[in-house]
């Protein structure tokens, strides 16, 4: 409907970009079952989400519909990046969203932990933010109410999402725009005893990735594996550009036009966090890789999909390994990783 580029990052009044993560010290190591909780998720003064007298979420969706409105006025077409900065702790949304999701009503992770083993060597310790949220151990009754927390700040992110599609309807302009739904890494907020974004695991590295388009078929379901920055590539090809020599990823339109078949994607997906953590998925097997532990971890994610039976000591799966280990030192070599691995190759 309108021209120009939106990165949603302040509000037309000005009001300062939300900084998140740093809301009042009590949302940390909470709650403890039994102890009043230092934390309320719609205590407007601890700021966070907060800050400037209205949630984050909501000038954000705000300024979308704002932009789509005036954009109506204009001839050019237009390009949105809305970025939103929910559902990123602090997990902070209106008393009645928290209320849609009570402790009584929530169930753990089919991996629920409450310790991941190998968590300090992987990097995850009280001493990062997003682990340092909840108390350790994990308790079931920590992860209820932090569960339900994510849930909340979700399901209001989602309000705001549906309003701006209402106005991207109102506007005329629906049938002929591209959406593209995605987000950064998931947080696991109790999966395998762990609380953030930065490990290897499936509920951490996928994504969600919606796509909504002239000729995409609704309701159709791509298993490919494709990488989340693969949307640039994507973007650019929709408006007439090529991506320079220097992209690594790659259009997703094949794949997106009607009649297409879908085809394999990537063979190799790859996966780094800092030096303590490796790891590469191929035909529906991953090898996790902690070189300050230093072991690896194998599951079969297609039969497997939580991730619930690490098979790494299994006599029978030691060629696998091996194989696996090979692959991820030759996506290093790829890609300019150059962390050595060959002690820990050596002993597979």
């Amino acid at each position: 409907p309108g021209g120009g580029v939106i990165d949603v990052v302040q509000d037309h009044h000005h009001r300062p970009a939300l900084v998140v993560g740093e809301a009042a010290q009590p949302a940390h190591q909470r709650p403890r079952e039994g102890e009043p909780d230092s934390w309320s998720p719609f205590d407007e003064s601890l700021g966070g989400f907060w800050e400037g007298g209205q949630h984050w979420s909501e000038v954000v969706g705000e300024e979308a519909v704002h932009f789509l409105k005036e954009g109506r006025k204009k001839e050019r077409p237009f390009f949105m990046y809305t970025a939103f900065n929910a559902p990123h702790d602090p997990r902070q949304s209106p008393r009645e969203y928290v209320e849609k999701y009570p402790v009584s009503r929530m169930g753990l992770p089919e991996n629920y932990l409450p310790e991941y083993p190998f968590a300090k060597a992987m990097g995850c310790t009280a001493e990062l933010r997003d682990e340092n949220l909840a108390p350790f151990p994990r308790t079931e009754y920590a992860v209820k109410v932090q569960r339900g927390e994510y849930y909340a700040i979700i399901s209001h992110l989602d309000t705001q999402v549906g309003k701006i599609l209402d106005a991207l309807e109102a506007s005329g302009e629906k049938d002929r725009t591209w959406i593209f739904f995605t987000s950064d890494h998931g947080l696991a907020v109790g999966h395998h005893g762990l609380f953030g974004k930065q490990n290897m695991y499936e509920h951490s590295l996928r994504v969600p990735f919606l796509v909504v388009g002239p000729g995409v078929k609704a309701g159709r379901k791509i298993s490919a594996p494709i990488y989340l920055q693969d949307v640039m590539p994507t973007a650019l090809e929709l408006a007439g550009s090529v991506p320079s020599e220097q992209v690594e990823f790659q259009s997703l339109l094949p794949m997106l036009k009607k009649g297409a078949v879908e085809k394999n994607g990537r063979g190799v997906i790859y996966g780094a966090y800092m030096a303590q953590q490796r790891a590469v998925i191929s035909g529906g097997w991953k090898l996790i890789v902690y070189p300050d532990a230093p072991v690896v971890r194998l599951y079969h994610v297609a039969e497997d999909p939580h991730e619930l039976q690490d098979l790494s000591a299994d006599p029978g799966q030691g060629e696998r390994k091996k194989s696996l280990m090979k692959l991820l030192q030759e996506q290093q070599r790829e890609l300019g990783d150059k962390l050595d691995l060959t002690g820990i190759a050596a002993t597979l």
